[in-house]
């Protein structure tokens, strides 16, 4: 059985997107989750063997979201998700914890790199 994992993005379509590759790869999705504040109460439900975050969201953003996660659980994989151009806020949730990060649009080739690496 390939590893457990949570979506967290605002768009439906990225979820669906990240879904696909993972899935056709043989991991598992336990849950998706449309803002931080979900992504949290999700987290702790689901207890994920990774999860991939999206930064910019509504109600709470994945920076936020990764450092409440990881106030419970500080060995949670997180892969962060983010769009050209937000280069400072990668490094912002590097240093939240997060594991590696991929860009949007997701090449499915650095999406299954990212998550195998975080994994390992």
């Amino acid at each position: 059985m390939g590893a457990r994992i949570l979506i967290v993005d605002d768009a439906a379509f990225m979820r669906m997107m990240i879904k696909d590759i993972l899935t056709k790869n043989g991991y598992e999705i336990v849950g998706e989750a449309e803002n931080g504040r979900v992504a949290v109460d999700k987290y702790q439900e689901l207890r994920p063997d990774l999860t991939t975050m999206d930064i910019t969201m509504p109600e709470m953003d994945g920076i936020t979201a990764v450092k409440e996660i990881r106030k419970t659980d500080p060995k949670a994989n997180i892969i962060m998700c983010s769009a050209m151009g937000q280069q400072a806020m990668v490094i912002d949730a590097i240093q939240a914890g997060a594991k590696d990060f991929i860009v949007k649009p997701f090449q499915p080739d650095r999406v299954l790199e990212a998550v195998r690496k975080a994994l390992s």
